[in-house]
Protein backbone atom coordinates (compact mmCIF):
# COMPACT_ATOMS: atom_id res chain seq x y z
CA UNK A 1 0.00 0.00 0.00
CA UNK A 2 1.56 3.38 -0.88
CA UNK A 3 1.54 6.39 1.27
CA UNK A 4 -0.99 8.21 -0.81
CA UNK A 5 -3.11 5.08 -0.09
CA UNK A 6 -2.36 5.00 3.25
CA UNK A 7 -3.51 8.68 4.05
CA UNK A 8 -6.29 8.27 2.11
CA UNK A 9 -7.80 5.36 4.04
CA UNK A 10 -6.72 6.90 7.74
CA UNK A 11 -10.51 8.30 8.62
CA UNK A 12 -9.38 7.22 12.60
CA UNK A 13 -6.70 5.60 14.83
CA UNK A 14 -8.10 2.87 16.44
CA UNK A 15 -5.59 0.85 18.22
CA UNK A 16 -6.89 -2.28 19.21
CA UNK A 17 -5.61 -5.91 20.34
CA UNK A 18 -7.35 -8.32 18.56
CA UNK A 19 -6.29 -10.60 21.18
CA UNK A 20 -7.30 -9.75 24.53
CA UNK A 21 -6.08 -7.51 27.16
CA UNK A 22 -2.08 -6.85 26.98
CA UNK A 23 0.66 -5.40 28.77
CA UNK A 24 1.91 -2.48 29.08
CA UNK A 25 5.03 -3.83 28.21
CA UNK A 26 3.43 -6.07 25.40
CA UNK A 27 2.70 -2.54 23.20
CA UNK A 28 4.08 -2.39 19.64
CA UNK A 29 6.80 0.32 19.37
CA UNK A 30 4.72 2.67 17.93
CA UNK A 31 2.60 3.02 21.01
CA UNK A 32 5.33 2.88 23.67
CA UNK A 33 6.19 6.70 22.12
CA UNK A 34 9.63 8.07 23.61
CA UNK A 35 10.37 11.91 22.98
CA UNK A 36 11.63 12.13 19.45
CA UNK A 37 13.00 15.53 20.17
CA UNK A 38 11.72 19.30 21.63
CA UNK A 39 10.56 21.82 18.88
CA UNK A 40 10.34 25.27 19.95
CA UNK A 41 7.76 27.63 18.36
CA UNK A 42 8.73 31.64 18.12
CA UNK A 43 5.17 33.46 17.73
CA UNK A 44 1.53 32.10 17.07
CA UNK A 45 0.17 33.83 14.02
CA UNK A 46 -2.86 32.25 12.69
CA UNK A 47 -0.83 31.50 9.66
CA UNK A 48 2.09 29.86 11.29
CA UNK A 49 -0.06 28.01 13.31
CA UNK A 50 -1.80 26.39 10.44
CA UNK A 51 0.87 25.53 8.51
CA UNK A 52 2.51 23.65 11.18
CA UNK A 53 -1.10 22.08 11.90
CA UNK A 54 -0.60 21.03 7.54
CA UNK A 55 3.02 19.79 8.19
CA UNK A 56 1.87 17.96 11.26
CA UNK A 57 -1.09 16.03 9.53
CA UNK A 58 0.93 14.90 6.39
CA UNK A 59 3.61 13.65 9.08
CA UNK A 60 0.90 11.72 10.45
CA UNK A 61 -0.77 10.68 7.49
CA UNK A 62 2.49 9.21 6.86
CA UNK A 63 2.33 6.96 10.15
CA UNK A 64 0.90 3.62 10.94
CA UNK A 65 -2.88 2.86 9.57
CA UNK A 66 -5.27 0.65 11.75
CA UNK A 67 -4.01 -2.68 9.95
CA UNK A 68 -0.39 -1.95 10.87
CA UNK A 69 -1.27 -1.91 14.95
CA UNK A 70 -3.59 -5.13 14.62
CA UNK A 71 -0.33 -6.57 12.82
CA UNK A 72 2.35 -5.24 15.30
CA UNK A 73 -0.07 -6.54 18.25
CA UNK A 74 -0.11 -10.01 17.10
CA UNK A 75 3.21 -10.60 16.31
CA UNK A 76 5.66 -12.85 18.95
CA UNK A 77 6.97 -10.96 21.97
CA UNK A 78 10.15 -11.70 21.08
CA UNK A 79 9.54 -9.97 17.93
CA UNK A 80 8.58 -6.90 19.18
CA UNK A 81 11.56 -6.84 21.43
CA UNK A 82 14.05 -6.51 19.30
CA UNK A 83 12.30 -4.35 16.88
CA UNK A 84 11.86 -1.14 19.51
CA UNK A 85 13.53 1.15 17.32
CA UNK A 86 13.34 5.32 17.51
CA UNK A 87 9.38 5.74 17.27
CA UNK A 88 7.68 6.98 14.05
CA UNK A 89 8.34 10.88 14.02
CA UNK A 90 4.48 12.33 13.63
CA UNK A 91 4.36 13.67 16.92
CA UNK A 92 7.25 16.24 19.00
CA UNK A 93 6.85 17.32 22.77
CA UNK A 94 5.62 20.40 21.85
CA UNK A 95 2.69 19.04 20.45
CA UNK A 96 2.28 16.69 23.16
CA UNK A 97 1.91 19.71 25.35
CA UNK A 98 -1.31 21.41 26.37
CA UNK A 99 -0.74 24.82 25.34
CA UNK A 100 -2.94 25.99 28.09
CA UNK A 101 -5.85 24.41 26.44
CA UNK A 102 -8.62 24.71 28.77
CA UNK A 103 -10.02 21.77 29.86
CA UNK A 104 -14.17 20.90 30.68
CA UNK A 105 -14.92 16.87 32.29
CA UNK A 106 -17.90 15.45 33.04
CA UNK A 107 -17.94 12.50 34.79
CA UNK A 108 -21.02 9.67 34.84
CA UNK A 109 -22.19 6.69 36.68
CA UNK A 110 -19.70 5.01 39.85
CA UNK A 111 -17.37 6.19 42.09
CA UNK A 112 -14.54 4.21 40.34
CA UNK A 113 -15.31 7.15 37.21
CA UNK A 114 -15.03 9.84 39.87
CA UNK A 115 -11.42 8.87 40.59
CA UNK A 116 -10.85 7.93 37.05
CA UNK A 117 -11.54 11.43 35.99
CA UNK A 118 -9.20 12.52 39.01
CA UNK A 119 -6.56 10.49 37.61
CA UNK A 120 -7.25 11.61 33.75
CA UNK A 121 -6.88 15.75 35.50
CA UNK A 122 -3.66 14.44 37.51
CA UNK A 123 -1.57 13.16 33.37
CA UNK A 124 -3.12 16.63 31.31
CA UNK A 125 -2.55 19.00 34.06
CA UNK A 126 1.30 17.76 33.81
CA UNK A 127 1.15 18.06 30.36
CA UNK A 128 -0.25 21.87 30.50
CA UNK A 129 -3.63 21.56 30.44
CA UNK A 130 -5.89 23.93 32.31
CA UNK A 131 -8.99 22.64 34.39
CA UNK A 132 -12.20 25.22 33.50
CA UNK A 133 -16.01 24.66 35.14
CA UNK A 134 -17.38 26.90 32.39
CA UNK A 135 -18.47 24.79 29.15
CA UNK A 136 -18.78 27.79 27.02
CA UNK A 137 -15.13 28.27 27.68
CA UNK A 138 -13.60 25.17 27.33
CA UNK A 139 -11.31 24.00 24.49
CA UNK A 140 -12.03 20.30 25.41
CA UNK A 141 -14.86 18.49 26.64
CA UNK A 142 -14.46 14.96 27.93
CA UNK A 143 -17.40 12.68 28.95
CA UNK A 144 -16.13 9.86 31.82
CA UNK A 145 -18.69 7.09 30.89
CA UNK A 146 -21.07 4.28 32.22
CA UNK A 147 -22.07 1.21 30.49
CA UNK A 148 -23.53 -0.68 33.05
CA UNK A 149 -26.61 -0.04 31.92
CA UNK A 150 -28.55 0.97 28.30
CA UNK A 151 -29.93 3.91 30.09
CA UNK A 152 -26.41 5.61 31.16
CA UNK A 153 -25.40 5.11 27.72
CA UNK A 154 -28.36 7.14 26.48
CA UNK A 155 -27.80 10.14 28.46
CA UNK A 156 -23.99 10.20 26.54
CA UNK A 157 -25.93 10.22 23.46
CA UNK A 158 -28.42 12.90 24.38
CA UNK A 159 -25.57 15.05 25.74
CA UNK A 160 -23.33 15.13 22.87
CA UNK A 161 -26.12 16.23 20.83
CA UNK A 162 -26.35 19.03 23.02
CA UNK A 163 -22.76 19.12 22.58
CA UNK A 164 -22.82 19.23 18.79
CA UNK A 165 -24.33 22.71 18.57
CA UNK A 166 -21.77 24.02 20.53
CA UNK A 167 -18.92 23.16 18.54
CA UNK A 168 -20.73 23.98 15.47
CA UNK A 169 -20.65 27.52 16.75
CA UNK A 170 -17.64 27.75 17.90
CA UNK A 171 -16.10 30.98 16.74
CA UNK A 172 -13.62 30.73 13.95
CA UNK A 173 -11.32 32.88 15.64
CA UNK A 174 -10.94 30.25 18.64
CA UNK A 175 -8.91 27.05 18.25
CA UNK A 176 -11.73 23.92 17.33
CA UNK A 177 -13.54 22.71 20.32
CA UNK A 178 -12.28 19.13 20.82
CA UNK A 179 -14.68 16.51 22.64
CA UNK A 180 -14.12 12.76 23.74
CA UNK A 181 -15.37 9.83 25.51
CA UNK A 182 -13.44 8.40 28.31
CA UNK A 183 -14.00 4.95 29.92
CA UNK A 184 -16.58 2.26 30.09
CA UNK A 185 -18.69 3.11 26.88
CA UNK A 186 -15.80 4.25 24.96
CA UNK A 187 -14.42 1.15 25.55
CA UNK A 188 -17.44 -1.39 24.67
CA UNK A 189 -17.88 0.72 21.45
CA UNK A 190 -15.29 1.72 20.33
CA UNK A 191 -14.84 3.24 16.60
CA UNK A 192 -19.13 2.49 16.76
CA UNK A 193 -19.06 6.18 18.61
CA UNK A 194 -16.53 7.76 15.80
CA UNK A 195 -18.50 6.49 13.19
CA UNK A 196 -22.25 7.12 14.72
CA UNK A 197 -21.22 10.65 16.06
CA UNK A 198 -18.47 12.52 13.42
CA UNK A 199 -18.03 15.09 16.37
CA UNK A 200 -16.27 13.12 18.63
CA UNK A 201 -12.23 13.49 18.38
CA UNK A 202 -11.14 11.07 20.76
CA UNK A 203 -12.08 7.86 22.62
CA UNK A 204 -9.80 6.46 25.82
CA UNK A 205 -10.63 3.12 27.13
CA UNK A 206 -10.29 2.88 31.28
CA UNK A 207 -6.78 1.92 30.37
CA UNK A 208 -5.76 4.87 28.22
CA UNK A 209 -5.64 7.85 30.79
CA UNK A 210 -2.15 7.85 30.31
CA UNK A 211 -2.09 8.50 26.33
CA UNK A 212 -4.49 11.43 26.64
CA UNK A 213 -1.71 13.55 25.81
CA UNK A 214 -1.19 11.84 22.63
CA UNK A 215 -4.63 11.48 21.83
CA UNK A 216 -5.48 15.10 21.67
CA UNK A 217 -2.24 15.52 19.64
CA UNK A 218 -3.69 13.98 16.86
CA UNK A 219 -7.08 15.32 16.89
CA UNK A 220 -5.69 18.83 16.85
CA UNK A 221 -4.80 18.01 13.29
CA UNK A 222 -8.94 17.13 12.76
CA UNK A 223 -8.36 13.52 12.84
CA UNK A 224 -10.31 11.35 14.82
CA UNK A 225 -8.08 9.43 17.78
CA UNK A 226 -8.74 6.28 19.86
CA UNK A 227 -6.78 4.02 22.27
CA UNK A 228 -9.08 1.20 23.80
CA UNK A 229 -6.66 -1.07 24.74
CA UNK A 230 -7.02 -3.12 27.81
CA UNK A 231 -4.16 -3.75 29.91
CA UNK A 232 -3.30 -6.33 32.59
CA UNK A 233 -1.09 -4.49 34.76
CA UNK A 234 -2.21 -0.47 34.56
CA UNK A 235 -3.09 0.28 37.99
CA UNK A 236 -1.80 3.52 37.56
CA UNK A 237 0.03 3.46 41.08
CA UNK A 238 2.34 5.91 40.02
CA UNK A 239 -0.57 8.47 39.13
CA UNK A 240 -1.44 11.07 42.13
CA UNK A 241 -4.85 11.75 41.62
CA UNK A 242 -5.91 15.31 41.64
CA UNK A 243 -8.96 16.22 43.70
CA UNK A 244 -11.94 17.92 42.26
CA UNK A 245 -13.18 20.31 45.37
CA UNK A 246 -10.95 22.23 47.30
CA UNK A 247 -13.30 22.00 50.14
CA UNK A 248 -13.64 18.16 49.80
CA UNK A 249 -13.64 15.91 53.61
CA UNK A 250 -13.17 12.74 51.48
CA UNK A 251 -11.53 11.51 48.51
CA UNK A 252 -11.79 8.04 46.45
CA UNK A 253 -8.51 5.65 46.32
CA UNK A 254 -8.57 3.33 43.72
CA UNK A 255 -6.56 0.26 45.11
CA UNK A 256 -7.61 -2.20 42.29
CA UNK A 257 -8.95 -2.20 38.29
CA UNK A 258 -10.82 -4.73 36.40
CA UNK A 259 -12.83 -7.55 38.28
CA UNK A 260 -12.59 -11.71 37.05
CA UNK A 261 -15.58 -12.47 38.72
CA UNK A 262 -17.65 -12.83 35.22
CA UNK A 263 -21.41 -12.49 36.53
CA UNK A 264 -23.62 -13.22 33.94
CA UNK A 265 -25.45 -9.35 33.50
CA UNK A 266 -22.09 -7.81 33.89
CA UNK A 267 -20.45 -5.83 31.32
CA UNK A 268 -17.49 -4.61 33.51
CA UNK A 269 -15.19 -7.49 32.80
CA UNK A 270 -15.63 -6.48 28.92
CA UNK A 271 -15.16 -2.36 29.68
CA UNK A 272 -12.21 -3.15 32.72
CA UNK A 273 -10.54 -6.19 32.10
CA UNK A 274 -8.89 -8.40 34.14
CA UNK A 275 -8.59 -7.97 38.01
CA UNK A 276 -5.23 -6.49 38.99
CA UNK A 277 -4.40 -4.89 42.21
CA UNK A 278 -2.03 -1.85 43.09
CA UNK A 279 0.57 -2.26 45.23
CA UNK A 280 0.14 -1.31 49.02
CA UNK A 281 3.22 0.58 49.17
CA UNK A 282 1.74 3.64 46.57
CA UNK A 283 -2.04 3.23 48.27
CA UNK A 284 -0.27 3.57 51.78
CA UNK A 285 1.56 6.91 50.33
CA UNK A 286 -1.33 8.42 48.42
CA UNK A 287 -3.64 8.02 51.80
CA UNK A 288 -0.70 9.63 53.22
CA UNK A 289 -0.76 12.62 51.40
CA UNK A 290 -4.34 12.66 51.42
CA UNK A 291 -4.28 12.95 55.52
CA UNK A 292 -1.71 15.39 55.54
CA UNK A 293 -3.99 17.60 53.19
CA UNK A 294 -6.41 17.71 56.10
CA UNK A 295 -9.25 14.92 54.14
CA UNK A 296 -10.97 12.79 57.14
CA UNK A 297 -12.17 9.97 54.77
CA UNK A 298 -11.06 7.79 52.02
CA UNK A 299 -12.85 5.43 50.23
CA UNK A 300 -11.05 1.77 48.71
CA UNK A 301 -12.16 1.75 45.14
CA UNK A 302 -12.24 -1.30 43.73
CA UNK A 303 -14.87 -3.22 41.18
CA UNK A 304 -14.16 -6.32 43.40
CA UNK A 305 -12.24 -4.40 46.34
CA UNK A 306 -11.86 -7.66 48.64
CA UNK A 307 -10.28 -9.95 46.44
CA UNK A 308 -7.52 -7.64 46.65
CA UNK A 309 -4.24 -9.39 45.64
CA UNK A 310 -0.66 -7.71 46.18
CA UNK A 311 1.34 -10.22 44.51
CA UNK A 312 3.70 -7.70 43.41
CA UNK A 313 6.87 -8.17 45.85
CA UNK A 314 8.40 -11.81 45.65
CA UNK A 315 8.24 -12.27 49.60
CA UNK A 316 4.46 -11.79 49.15
CA UNK A 317 3.83 -15.19 47.42
CA UNK A 318 3.49 -17.62 49.89
CA UNK A 319 0.86 -20.41 49.35
CA UNK A 320 -1.48 -19.37 51.62
CA UNK A 321 -4.92 -19.49 49.57
CA UNK A 322 -8.03 -17.18 49.37
CA UNK A 323 -10.00 -17.84 52.17
CA UNK A 324 -13.88 -17.22 51.26
CA UNK A 325 -16.71 -16.54 53.38
CA UNK A 326 -18.64 -19.74 54.02
CA UNK A 327 -20.47 -20.79 51.66
CA UNK A 328 -19.52 -19.71 48.44
CA UNK A 329 -17.57 -20.00 45.59
CA UNK A 330 -15.78 -18.58 42.61
CA UNK A 331 -16.00 -18.79 39.21
CA UNK A 332 -12.49 -18.31 38.33
CA UNK A 333 -8.92 -20.44 39.81
CA UNK A 334 -8.52 -19.38 43.47
CA UNK A 335 -5.66 -17.41 44.13
CA UNK A 336 -2.30 -18.26 45.81
CA UNK A 337 -0.51 -15.97 48.27
CA UNK A 338 -0.28 -11.91 48.07
CA UNK A 339 -1.22 -9.93 50.34
CA UNK A 340 -4.89 -9.62 50.99
CA UNK A 341 -7.72 -7.25 51.60
CA UNK A 342 -7.26 -8.02 55.64
CA UNK A 343 -3.55 -6.87 55.53
CA UNK A 344 -4.23 -3.69 53.50
CA UNK A 345 -7.31 -2.75 55.52
CA UNK A 346 -4.96 -2.98 58.72
CA UNK A 347 -2.20 -0.70 57.29
CA UNK A 348 -4.27 2.47 55.55
CA UNK A 349 -6.74 2.19 59.01
CA UNK A 350 -3.36 2.77 60.59
CA UNK A 351 -2.09 5.69 58.64
CA UNK A 352 -4.58 8.33 60.64
CA UNK A 353 -6.11 7.55 63.58
CA UNK A 354 -8.81 10.52 62.72
CA UNK A 355 -9.48 9.28 59.05
CA UNK A 356 -12.90 7.12 58.63
CA UNK A 357 -11.38 4.20 56.51
CA UNK A 358 -14.37 2.76 53.81
CA UNK A 359 -14.35 0.35 51.13
CA UNK A 360 -16.58 -0.56 48.03
CA UNK A 361 -17.58 -2.41 46.16
CA UNK A 362 -17.32 -5.79 47.39
CA UNK A 363 -18.11 -9.28 46.87
CA UNK A 364 -20.19 -11.18 49.84
CA UNK A 365 -17.54 -13.73 48.78
CA UNK A 366 -14.77 -12.33 50.11
CA UNK A 367 -15.64 -11.49 53.92
CA UNK A 368 -13.41 -13.86 55.34
CA UNK A 369 -13.57 -13.59 59.41
CA UNK A 370 -10.04 -11.70 59.52
CA UNK A 371 -11.73 -8.96 57.84
CA UNK A 372 -14.97 -8.55 59.84
CA UNK A 373 -12.85 -8.74 62.83
CA UNK A 374 -10.44 -5.98 61.80
CA UNK A 375 -13.80 -3.81 61.01
CA UNK A 376 -15.38 -4.70 64.31
CA UNK A 377 -11.73 -3.67 66.37
CA UNK A 378 -10.53 -0.39 64.36
CA UNK A 379 -12.45 2.84 65.67
CA UNK A 380 -11.75 4.64 61.85
CA UNK A 381 -12.98 1.65 59.70
CA UNK A 382 -16.71 2.10 58.98
CA UNK A 383 -18.95 -0.05 60.48
CA UNK A 384 -21.25 -0.10 57.34
CA UNK A 385 -20.88 -2.69 54.56
CA UNK A 386 -22.15 -3.11 51.17
CA UNK A 387 -23.33 -6.15 50.78
CA UNK A 388 -24.75 -6.70 47.05
CA UNK A 389 -27.19 -9.48 46.92
CA UNK A 390 -28.78 -8.88 42.82
CA UNK A 391 -31.74 -11.24 44.08
CA UNK A 392 -33.41 -12.98 47.11
CA UNK A 393 -33.81 -16.12 44.59
CA UNK A 394 -31.51 -19.21 44.17
CA UNK A 395 -32.20 -19.82 40.89
CA UNK A 396 -31.76 -16.86 38.87
CA UNK A 397 -28.57 -16.44 41.62
CA UNK A 398 -27.08 -19.37 39.72
CA UNK A 399 -28.57 -17.91 36.26
CA UNK A 400 -26.47 -14.54 37.16
CA UNK A 401 -23.41 -16.89 38.21
CA UNK A 402 -23.16 -15.05 41.86
CA UNK A 403 -21.33 -17.76 43.72
CA UNK A 404 -23.84 -18.52 46.73
CA UNK A 405 -27.44 -19.21 47.24
CA UNK A 406 -30.01 -17.32 49.37
CA UNK A 407 -29.22 -19.26 52.53
CA UNK A 408 -25.17 -19.03 52.13
CA UNK A 409 -26.06 -15.26 51.64
CA UNK A 410 -28.60 -14.56 54.95
CA UNK A 411 -26.15 -16.86 56.42
CA UNK A 412 -23.38 -14.23 56.13
CA UNK A 413 -25.57 -11.60 56.66
CA UNK A 414 -26.33 -12.94 60.29
CA UNK A 415 -22.62 -13.92 61.33
CA UNK A 416 -21.92 -10.15 60.01
CA UNK A 417 -24.21 -8.76 62.40
CA UNK A 418 -22.95 -10.89 65.23
CA UNK A 419 -19.24 -9.94 64.21
CA UNK A 420 -19.90 -6.34 63.82
CA UNK A 421 -22.73 -5.23 65.87
CA UNK A 422 -24.82 -2.27 65.17
CA UNK A 423 -23.52 -2.74 61.69
CA UNK A 424 -25.12 -0.90 58.41
CA UNK A 425 -26.06 -2.48 55.72
CA UNK A 426 -26.17 -2.12 51.65
CA UNK A 427 -26.82 -3.47 48.62
CA UNK A 428 -27.53 -3.77 44.81
CA UNK A 429 -30.99 -5.63 43.30
CA UNK A 430 -32.24 -6.34 39.69
CA UNK A 431 -35.23 -6.33 38.80
CA UNK A 432 -36.48 -8.45 36.02
CA UNK A 433 -33.66 -10.54 35.19
CA UNK A 434 -34.00 -13.19 32.52
CA UNK A 435 -36.05 -15.88 33.29
CA UNK A 436 -37.19 -14.30 36.66
CA UNK A 437 -40.60 -15.62 37.59
CA UNK A 438 -42.85 -14.05 39.82
CA UNK A 439 -42.30 -16.29 42.58
CA UNK A 440 -38.42 -15.46 41.94
CA UNK A 441 -39.59 -11.96 42.50
CA UNK A 442 -41.32 -12.25 45.71
CA UNK A 443 -38.19 -14.20 47.23
CA UNK A 444 -36.44 -11.01 46.52
CA UNK A 445 -39.21 -8.50 48.27
CA UNK A 446 -38.76 -11.43 50.92
CA UNK A 447 -35.19 -10.88 51.47
CA UNK A 448 -35.35 -6.95 51.67
CA UNK A 449 -37.53 -7.72 54.48
CA UNK A 450 -35.89 -10.26 56.29
CA UNK A 451 -32.74 -8.20 55.79
CA UNK A 452 -33.80 -4.61 56.57
CA UNK A 453 -31.09 -2.89 54.45
CA UNK A 454 -29.95 0.90 55.70
CA UNK A 455 -29.49 1.91 52.12
CA UNK A 456 -30.33 0.11 48.68
CA UNK A 457 -29.75 0.55 44.85
CA UNK A 458 -32.20 -0.75 43.30
CA UNK A 459 -32.21 -1.63 38.94
CA UNK A 460 -34.52 -3.07 36.53
CA UNK A 461 -32.17 -5.43 34.12
CA UNK A 462 -30.45 -3.88 31.44
CA UNK A 463 -29.30 -6.26 28.66
CA UNK A 464 -25.78 -6.02 27.72
CA UNK A 465 -23.82 -7.26 24.24
CA UNK A 466 -20.50 -9.13 24.86
CA UNK A 467 -21.86 -10.84 28.35
CA UNK A 468 -22.88 -14.49 29.29
CA UNK A 469 -26.78 -13.63 29.64
CA UNK A 470 -26.23 -11.96 26.08
CA UNK A 471 -25.25 -14.64 24.58
CA UNK A 472 -26.62 -17.73 26.82
CA UNK A 473 -29.67 -16.31 28.24
CA UNK A 474 -33.56 -14.90 27.17
CA UNK A 475 -34.19 -11.30 28.09
CA UNK A 476 -37.73 -12.48 28.31
CA UNK A 477 -39.44 -9.88 30.84
CA UNK A 478 -41.09 -7.75 29.45
CA UNK A 479 -40.09 -4.17 30.20
CA UNK A 480 -43.52 -2.87 32.09
CA UNK A 481 -43.42 -6.27 34.24
CA UNK A 482 -39.54 -5.17 35.05
CA UNK A 483 -40.27 -1.35 35.79
CA UNK A 484 -43.48 -2.47 38.03
CA UNK A 485 -40.96 -5.53 39.98
CA UNK A 486 -38.53 -2.50 40.03
CA UNK A 487 -41.46 0.25 41.90
CA UNK A 488 -42.23 -2.61 44.26
CA UNK A 489 -38.80 -2.97 45.83
CA UNK A 490 -38.12 0.00 46.04
CA UNK A 491 -41.11 0.43 47.88
CA UNK A 492 -40.64 -2.02 50.43
CA UNK A 493 -36.79 -1.12 50.28
CA UNK A 494 -38.03 2.23 51.55
CA UNK A 495 -40.48 0.47 54.20
CA UNK A 496 -37.71 -1.38 55.91
CA UNK A 497 -34.96 0.98 55.82
CA UNK A 498 -37.16 3.10 57.42
CA UNK A 499 -37.76 1.04 60.24
CA UNK A 500 -33.97 0.28 60.53
CA UNK A 501 -33.08 4.02 60.54
CA UNK A 502 -35.47 4.49 63.75
CA UNK A 503 -33.41 2.40 65.78
CA UNK A 504 -30.91 5.18 65.72
CA UNK A 505 -33.88 7.59 67.27
CA UNK A 506 -32.77 8.26 70.43
CA UNK A 507 -28.96 7.76 70.10
CA UNK A 508 -25.81 10.21 69.90
CA UNK A 509 -23.99 9.60 66.60
CA UNK A 510 -20.53 11.00 65.70
CA UNK A 511 -21.29 12.72 62.06
CA UNK A 512 -18.33 13.91 59.90
CA UNK A 513 -19.59 17.54 58.62
CA UNK A 514 -19.76 17.70 54.74
CA UNK A 515 -21.18 21.46 54.47
CA UNK A 516 -24.33 23.26 54.38
CA UNK A 517 -27.48 21.27 53.66
CA UNK A 518 -28.85 21.63 49.71
CA UNK A 519 -32.40 22.15 51.12
CA UNK A 520 -31.70 24.67 53.66
CA UNK A 521 -28.64 27.54 54.52
CA UNK A 522 -29.75 27.10 58.14
CA UNK A 523 -28.85 23.65 58.07
CA UNK A 524 -25.43 21.71 58.28
CA UNK A 525 -24.93 18.17 56.49
CA UNK A 526 -22.59 15.51 57.21
CA UNK A 527 -22.73 11.39 57.32
CA UNK A 528 -22.48 9.03 59.96
CA UNK A 529 -20.65 5.71 60.86
CA UNK A 530 -23.05 3.66 58.54
CA UNK A 531 -22.69 6.28 55.54
CA UNK A 532 -26.78 7.96 56.06
CA UNK A 533 -26.96 11.24 55.42
CA UNK A 534 -27.38 13.24 58.86
CA UNK A 535 -28.73 16.74 58.81
CA UNK A 536 -29.04 19.42 61.90
CA UNK A 537 -29.10 22.98 63.03
CA UNK A 538 -26.07 25.27 61.93
CA UNK A 539 -25.79 26.31 66.02
CA UNK A 540 -22.84 27.12 68.13
CA UNK A 541 -21.86 24.32 70.44
CA UNK A 542 -18.85 23.29 73.13
CA UNK A 543 -15.61 21.83 71.85
CA UNK A 544 -14.47 18.83 73.90
CA UNK A 545 -10.73 19.85 73.45
CA UNK A 546 -11.10 23.31 74.54
CA UNK A 547 -13.72 23.44 77.40
CA UNK A 548 -15.44 26.94 77.16
CA UNK A 549 -15.12 27.34 73.61
CA UNK A 550 -18.02 27.94 71.40
CA UNK A 551 -17.75 27.13 68.21
CA UNK A 552 -19.85 26.60 64.45
CA UNK A 553 -19.08 23.36 62.80
CA UNK A 554 -16.95 23.25 60.10
CA UNK A 555 -16.39 20.91 57.13
CA UNK A 556 -14.32 18.06 58.14
CA UNK A 557 -15.20 18.74 61.52
CA UNK A 558 -16.10 15.66 63.63
CA UNK A 559 -19.38 16.50 66.02
CA UNK A 560 -21.54 14.50 68.05
CA UNK A 561 -25.45 14.66 67.06
CA UNK A 562 -28.46 13.17 68.97
CA UNK A 563 -30.97 11.66 66.67
CA UNK A 564 -34.57 13.02 66.88
CA UNK A 565 -36.09 11.44 63.12
CA UNK A 566 -35.26 9.13 60.83
CA UNK A 567 -36.67 8.38 56.94
CA UNK A 568 -35.45 6.01 54.53
CA UNK A 569 -32.80 7.87 53.31
CA UNK A 570 -31.74 10.57 56.16
CA UNK A 571 -31.33 11.14 59.69
CA UNK A 572 -32.11 14.02 61.71
CA UNK A 573 -30.65 15.33 64.97
CA UNK A 574 -29.72 18.26 66.95
CA UNK A 575 -25.82 18.72 67.39
CA UNK A 576 -24.29 18.76 71.19
CA UNK A 577 -20.43 19.24 70.95
CA UNK A 578 -17.47 18.77 67.98
CA UNK A 579 -15.11 16.25 68.97
CA UNK A 580 -12.76 13.88 67.77
CA UNK A 581 -13.29 10.17 66.26
CA UNK A 582 -11.40 8.96 68.96
CA UNK A 583 -12.98 10.69 72.00
CA UNK A 584 -16.20 9.93 70.35
CA UNK A 585 -15.98 6.62 71.74
CA UNK A 586 -16.89 7.94 75.26
CA UNK A 587 -20.44 9.05 73.70
CA UNK A 588 -21.55 6.88 71.45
Amino acid sequence: MTRPEVAAERKSLVYERSGGPVRGSDLPAELRLRDPGHCCCCGSPERQEDGARKDFSSRLAAGPTFQHFLKSASAPQEKLSSEVEDPPPYLTMDELLGRQRKVYLETYGCQMNVNDTEIAWSILQKSGYLRTSNLQEADVILLVTCSVREKAEQTIWNRLHQLKALKTRRPRSRVPLRIGILGCMAERLKEEILNREKMVDILAGPDAYRDLPRLLAVAESGQQAANVLLSLDETYADVMPVQTSASATSAFVSIMRGCDNMCSYCIVPFTRGRERSRPIASILEEVKKLSEQGLKEVTLLGQNVNSFWDNSEVQFNNAVPTNLSRGFTTNYKTKQGGLRFAHLLDQVSRVDPEMRIRFTSPHPKDFPDEVLQLIHERDNICKQIHLPAQSGSSRVLEAMRRGYSREAYVELVHHIRESIPGVSLSSDFIAGFCGETEEDHVQTVSLLREVQYNMGFLFAYSMRQKTRAYHRLKDDVPEEVKLRRLEELITIFREEATKANQTSVGCTQLVLVEGLSKRSATDLCGRNDGNLKVIFPDAEMEDVNNPGLRVRAQPGDYVLVKITSASSQTLRGHVLCRTTLRDSSAYC
